[in-house]
């Protein structure tokens, strides 16, 4: 068996990157990550993205192995961002006649990253490009999954798209390319922590983007990271379906930053007092430890959360601010919130808080528990106890 053959007609030519940890420079890669690209073979060959140029000799070599002497007569561009497309030059330069196929927004930028001008083909919603050989691809624009020219192309008679990021997943592939040849375990929540991260903001294209693929007749996705789609692809959209509408599983995220612990000791505290009063799943993260990826994912993941900080300069603790301009910009319309905090002589952690609760229109019926000085149960862990008692009737309603 080629594993590299998805269908007889789509073969996979994509790489795997186990030495960049930080995906954008900003998210770690515990996993790697996968840049993928695809051969639909009809009586033409249309390559559908590239790979980040550093792999490029690599990936050259695996279109050749699949085509031999044939040539890449189309390459088509679902998405602009470099690790999906900065390989065209070189692409180019080894087959000179190849016509790229884009929308307008990605031509445009196709001149802006590469001075290309040349060899182009406009194509707009619903339209189609033959191959030959019974096979045809059809363009859906998608915009804003997750950049303005982002497209998904369709082959019908394979029942196969290929929808640029969306659908994608931090994670090489070990090994395997489908979702039936690999082990998937770590792969559901680094799709979370993927859509956090990259897509989070975009919720509204990404439903759009769902109603409009949603009616065509679909057996496999190839996205361009992670594996590709087949058996799970009822699991897949559904994931999808609840990041893009913001809508969290039952759940509490304690997120706190702490100089000396005691706002660690109120976190405790509250994450204890969560436990008696039967919630479940309770996730904590210490802020100057964790990874902010792993902290957004939660975020996004779970319906509940609760944050602290130590005032720090009059203002919040910074990697707590950190936190809340990431959530701020992934425009999540609503968390069950509740908040603490602590301070020595001058408080403004809780008002911080309450500020920040404003700005995002989110609702806040908990008693925030507020601390002057040291942590001790009799003059704060009582608050604290009260404070999980009011988020589990919260989280109740």
């Amino acid at each position: 068996m080629n594993i590299t053959q998805i269908k007889p007609q789509i073969r996979y030519v994509g790489v795997n990157d186990r030495t960049t940890t930080r995906f954008e420079a900003l998210w770690s890669l515990p996993y790697g990550v996968s840049y993928n690209s695809y051969l639909v073979l009809g009586e033409k060959v249309a390559l559908i993205d590239t790979v980040e140029e550093s792999f490029g000799s690599r990936y050259l070599e695996n279109i050749r192995r699949e085509l031999g002497d044939r040539k890449v007569d189309y390459l088509i561009v679902n998405h602009m961002e470099p690790d999906h497309s900065s390989s065209v030059v070189a692409l180019r330069r080894i087959y000179p006649d190849v016509q790229i196929v884009g929308n307008a927004k990605t031509l445009q930028m196709l001149g802006g990253y590469y001075g290309i001008d040349r060899g182009t083909i406009e194509v707009k919603e619903g339209q189609t490009l033959p191959l030959g050989g019974g096979l045809t691809l059809a363009f859906c624009m998608i915009p804003m999954v997750h950049w303005p020219e982002t497209m998904a192309t369709y082959c019908p008679e394979l029942k196969t798209i290929f929808p640029g990021d969306a659908f994608g997943t931090f994670g090489a592939l070990d090994g395997g390319i489908t979702d039936s040849q690999l082990r998937l375990d770590h792969f559901w929540d680094e799709m979370r922590r993927y859509y956090a991260c990259i897509v989070g903001k975009y919720g509204a294209p990404v439903q759009k983007a769902l109603s409009k693929v949603g009616t065509l007749e679909i057996d496999t996705v190839c996205s361009t990271h992670g594996p590709v789609w087949q058996r799970e692809i009822a699991r897949v959209v559904e994931i999808y379906d609840k990041l893009s509408r913001y809508e969290g599983e039952r759940g509490a995220v304690i997120a706190y930053g702490s100089m000396y612990g005691n706002t660690a000791q109120m976190a405790e505290e509250i994450a204890r007092g969560l436990a008696e009063e039967g919630v479940c799943p309770i996730v904590v993260h210490n802020l100057s430890t964790a990874d902010p990826s792993m902290v957004l994912r939660d975020v996004f993941k779970y319906d509940t959360l609760i944050v602290g900080s130590p005032t720090y300069n009059g203002e919040l603790f910074p990697e707590v601010e950190a936190l809340l301009s990431r959530i701020a910009a992934r425009c999540v319309p609503q968390r069950n919130f509740a908040y603490f905090g602590s301070y020595t002589w001058a408080g403004a952690a809780v008002r911080r808080f309450a500020e920040f609760a404003e700005r995002m229109k989110w609702q806040t019926p908990c008693t925030p528990v507020e601390m002057l000085q040291g942590y001790s149960h009799e003059n704060c862990g009582n608050r604290c106890r009260t404070l999980a008692r009011q988020i589990a009737e919260m989280m109740n309603k």
